[in-house]
């Protein structure tokens, strides 16, 4: 097949939209004209013809492509191996860039036109755009008479700007690719001109079984991420680009240096690659700041960034009239992503949304009040837009969270990240009333899904691998997306509700075994709620210790009692547990006197809050990072199986500890009958809050 890349998308095009593109809108959208469009489409329909498809014409001129569903798979596997007989310019700029970074000399701009076939013009425009682009990352594109181009700037920062650039304008294209490689589909010999298929395979496999496991799981674009990184430094370490002096490994990195070591060694075992210890730390480095854990397992101890995102939710909720104080799924979301996002952003690493503009168009109000209290209560972080949009669809999904009993039930395909993923599925509760239940899988997850069970299918990216049913649109849902599938769900009504709700009789036993399940639901929470808060008050208590060499000893006193109480077994194993966090994030509270050890472990066995008062101060690590003095050992322990509502009650007593000035001075006063009548009072306002309202 000959094709050149405008044809190819065009026809890509058509097919992510059927009905939806006319010949204006695709020549305005090429940044071409429409007898340019025109001609191409005579094009087109020969190459169409081959398939047995044909080019269809609506009355509103809409394109679609007319034929059998096997016809138009195979045109879409046909388009994903054949080569364009030319090069899109972004193509063109994604070669000259790996040209100038892989080759590493002064290129004469002549030189460089003829490798590229280019004219001298364009090639000019593009070193521009590159410099532009390059700058952002501290790397510089020199242009000097005599001496040529030339990239200068450190290891470092030359591979996280190769790395992001292909993760920003090659995002879909790298998602097909992986996809390709791992069902041993893809032909060529690079992936995206540079990647090598037999490598990104290899880590594809190692980085799921060894990071993206368990409870602690990687956004699909962070793992993408990492993906790409990793290969980015097989690639450049063969030719002997070291990393710069600079970089070093602190002790906060220690979990993700260990998963990237252990990557690292079998890739050292399969094929010819050594990764430096630097390489190690920057790959690290990386995955520290996409790490994205499930919201239920992150630690309830998180206490001063638990009170900023705290302030964050009351700031928010003041300036938009809403009340999201109690909302502690948005809570957990939040904390979620902002553990790894501050720690990116304090590195200079930047990180890329491609839905910003439509974000900032679509909720002009909440993007404001988010972006004036993050100003606000994050004073020593500064967020550029990309990451406030990220936030702001947290907002949003808990803004529009909160619709009716609806009927049918979709799957939602959104490989781009969870917050992503639940701001479409917002959506979609949104628009649609009719639709009750969504699923939301991976691009990865779908071969092994039951499919059969979803009314709808709606997925962000194209699925050219399978064949089935499904709707192509936009993370935010754009008019003409919501048309087309509020279109198609009136015309297919019956089919849709066949054995569902057939008569109202049926209808009503359906609520009622609803309000059954939701009340029985209720009483398991009540059930939760009572075990959690009678287990802290009934095990609470109040040390008075005259220990002058540290708080190591009181540490192991407090915890053999508590062995001795039944409530956990296996001291020692606590001990290494509790220490570790303590060498990750520090234990101490800034600004009060107070250190709280805390964990979550399977030999404990019940929830666990006590308080040590010391007669003599000690230092520890604080929480920022200073070292400072501390009075008072607060031990907070719980199993590692914690409910949803346990969880947010651990995190309730973590966030009230620094509330404010006469919270701080009850927790740090040593006095139990006061501080256990502050536990009533807040175990009292949690209830009348969160249970009897609800």
């Amino acid at each position: 097949m000959f094709i050149t890349s405008r044809e190819k998308a065009i026809i890509d095009l058509i097919i992510k939209t059927s009905g939806k593109h006319t010949v204006t809108s695709i020549a305005t959208y090429l940044n071409v004209s429409v007898r340019t469009i025109h001609r191409d489409l005579k094009a087109i329909e020969k190459i169409l013809k081959q398939f047995h498809l044909k080019l269809m014409r609506a009355t509103n001129d809409g394109l679609s492509i007319d034929g059998k569903n096997e016809h138009v798979f195979r045109l879409i596997q046909k388009l994903l191996d054949v080569k364009p007989t030319d090069q899109t310019p972004k193509e063109r700029k994604l070669q000259l860039l790996i040209v100038l970074l892989e080759e590493g000399e002064s290129f004469k701009i002549q030189s460089l036109a003829n490798q590229l076939g280019v004219s001298m013009t364009t090639l000019t425009t593009y070193l521009d755009e590159l410099t532009e682009w390059l700058d952002r990352y501290n790397v510089r594109l020199t242009r000097k008479r005599g001496v040529g181009v030339k990239l200068y700037g450190i290891e470092t920062n030359k591979r996280i700007a190769l790395g992001d650039y292909f993760l920003q304008l090659f995002n879909e294209e790298l998602i097909e690719s992986l996809f390709l490689v791992e069902i041993g589909n893809y032909l060529k010999k690079k992936v995206l001109h540079y990647l090598t298929p037999k490598y990104l395979l290899e880590i594809d496999k190692l980085v799921s079984s060894t990071i993206n496991k368990g409870k602690s799981r990687l956004a699909d674009s962070d793992y993408v991420r990492l993906i790409v990184h990793i290969c980015i430094t097989m690639q450049r370490t063969e030719k002997n680009p070291l990393l710069d002096d600079g970089l070093e490994c602190s002790s906060e990195l220690k979990e993700e240096y260990s998963l990237i070591e252990q990557v690292c060694k079998e890739l050292e075992n399969k094929f010819l690659t050594v990764f430096t210890k630097k390489d190690i730390c920057l790959l690290a480095v990386i995955l520290k700041g996409s790490k994205l854990q499930a919201a239920e397992s992150i630690e309830y101890d998180r206490v001063m960034l638990g009170q900023m995102i705290n302030n964050l939710i009351h700031a928010v909720s003041t300036e938009l009239h809403v009340n999201l104080r109690n909302d502690f799924s948005l809570f957990q979301g939040l904390l979620a992503h902002m553990i790894p996002s501050i720690f990116r952003l304090r590195h200079n690493m930047g990180l890329y949304n491609p839905l910003t503009e439509d974000i900032k168009r679509k909720y002009p109000v909440l993007f404001m009040a988010v972006s004036n209290s993050l100003e606000k209560e994050f004073k020593n972080v500064k967020f550029p837009e990309d990451d406030i949009s990220f936030i702001v669809l947290h907002f949003g999904s808990a803004l529009v969270l909160r619709e009716e009993e609806l009927n049918f039930k979709a799957l939602v395909v959104c490989p781009t990240g969870i917050a992503t993923s639940k701001i479409l599925a917002s959506r979609i509760k949104q628009e649609f009333i009719e639709i009750g239940s969504i699923d939301t899988k991976t691009i990865k997850e779908i071969p092994n899904a039951d499919l059969q069970q979803y009314d709808l299918i709606i997925s962000t990216v194209r699925l050219p691998f399978f064949e089935l049913d499904y709707f192509l649109v936009t993370p935010l849902l754009k008019k003409e997306e919501i048309e087309a599938i509020q279109t198609f769900l009136k015309a297919n009504v019956q089919k849709l509700t066949k054995n569902k709700y057939q008569a109202k009789s049926v209808k009503t036993g359906a609520r009622a075994s609803k309000s059954k399940s939701s009340f029985r639901n209720v009483l398991k929470e009540v059930k939760d709620v009572h075990r959690c808060m009678e287990a802290i008050l009934d095990h609470f208590s109040i040390y008075h210790r005259h220990q002058k060499n540290g708080y190591e000893k009181i540490i192991t006193d407090m915890l053999k009692n508590a062995e001795q109480d039944g409530l956990l077994s296996d001291v020692d194993q606590v001990i290494n547990q509790l220490k570790d966090r303590e060498g990750e994030n520090g234990i101490g509270i800034p600004n009060t006197g107070m250190g709280l050890f805390h964990c979550r472990h399977e030999k404990i066995k019940e929830l666990i809050f006590r308080i040590s008062h010391l007669d003599e101060s000690c230092l520890v690590k604080g929480m920022d990072g200073n070292e400072m003095s501390i009075k008072n050992v607060l031990l907070m322990l719980a199993p590692v199986d914690l409910s949803s509502r346990e969880q947010e009650i651990l995190s309730l007593i973590s966030t009230s500890l620094i509330e404010n000035n006469e919270a701080i001075m009850i927790f740090s006063s040593a006095n139990e009958e006061l501080i256990r009548e502050k536990l009533e009072n807040i175990f009292y306002d949690y209830l009348q809050n969160n249970l009897i309202k609800e």
